[in-house]
């Protein structure tokens, strides 16, 4: 049965003050509780609480991502990007890779008591755990779950390296807590800053912090320490990769004090494909025959394109003095399991 690692919470409640709803259960997920939250940041959304049954999960051996355990207390995303490659992953629960997605986010409210129990078993290894990967653990439902202190608190006590791939400024928030997990074990973290167009921002990442807000996030971090990746991801075709936009973006990354810069351009797997067509052909129909051409072939852009815009990348960063540049260490994200292959994502 898809998703038999789900279980639903006690009536334990969530601070706040919210109260249980009354929107229909997705078939995958019969015994969530389903709430929602009379505040402006939460309008439209529909949260799905449920007890996990596992959260440390194993990449796909097919994936190439320089990781191989993952842990994801969510699933869908109120960030909205509309080229979120995890939009298909949705399907599994039942609901649509568009709106759904958005819109209805599954809460693994015992994720940090279990991550403790799957660290302390002793076919544990320690082996480095990314999140991130696959929807943004510092989206704003994390303001009101606050999933991942413990989250950070567990790895930390077991000294167990970890990794952040977010967008979300909300990290700052446990910034204390990643300062102590650093004392004791490698911390990783890294922001996705794709383009600085403030407008672009508001159309196609609407519920994500700004892009100046997340560079304000990457200079912090620097000052208290870290050595912060960004990944300039997703360079989107006739729209950000001009050298106008790429000499922009990666100005603002340097000024920041990145300590590296990873060019990612815009893949469209299935389900954000869709949901991305629909949105590029509302507000920029004259670049759809442009999409259709470049995307002829699958998901992934022409190998000469991608090359070519890694190398104005490239440049762009040496002339701004950041000279690590990592174009093989992207953390491309592993392709979605089928749904009886799934354990927890």
């Amino acid at each position: 049965m898809r998703w038999d690692n789900l279980s639903a919470p006690p009536e334990a409640g969530v601070p706040g003050g919210a109260a249980p709803a009354a929107p229909p259960l997705p078939l995958a997920l019969p015994d969530a509780t389903v709430r929602t939250f009379d505040t402006p940041e939460f309008a439209g959304m529909t949260f799905y609480e449920v007890r996990a049954k596992s959260i440390v999960n194993r990449v796909p051996g097919t994936s190439r991502v320089p990781f191989e355990w993952t842990v994801n207390p969510y699933r869908g995303c109120g960030h909205r990007c509309t080229y979120c490659f995890a939009r298909n992953t949705h399907t599994y629960l039942d609901l649509d890779a568009g709106q759904d997605f958005d819109s209805k986010v599954v809460v693994k409210v015992n994720a940090g008591e279990l991550l403790r129990r799957e660290l302390a078993a002793p076919k544990w290894r320690g082996g480095h755990i990314a999140m991130g990967t696959n929807v943004d653990c510092y989206q704003r439902a994390e303001g009101r779950y606050r999933l991942m202190p413990e989250i950070i608190a567990a790895l930390r006590d077991f000294a167990n390296p970890f990794s952040i791939l977010t967008k979300g400024t909300l990290l700052l928030r446990d910034l204390p807590l990643l300062r102590t997990a650093a004392e004791v074990t490698s911390v990783g973290i890294a922001y996705s800053i794709g383009f600085v167009d403030e407008s672009l921002w508001r159309s196609v990442e609407a519920g994500t912090p700004g892009p100046r807000r997340r560079l304000a996030a990457v200079r912090t971090l620097t000052e208290a320490g870290f050595r912060v990746n960004v990944l300039m991801a997703p360079i989107l075709p006739g729209l950000t990769d001009t050298d106008d936009a790429i000499e922009a973006t990666v100005s603002a990354i340097a000024a920041a004090g990145a300590a590296s810069i990873t060019p990612i351009p815009l893949h469209l797997r299935p389900g954000a494909r869709e949901w991305y067509a629909r949105w590029l052909a509302r507000g920029f129909p004259h670049l759809v025959p442009l999409y259709r051409e470049l995307y002829r072939a699958g998901s992934y852009l022409p190998q000469a394109y991608q090359r070519e815009l890694v190398a104005r990348v490239r440049l762009a960063a040496r002339r701004h003095g950041l000279h690590r540049f990592e174009p093989e260490a992207a953390p491309e994200p592993p392709p979605p399991a089928r749904p009886e292959q799934l354990t927890l994502l």
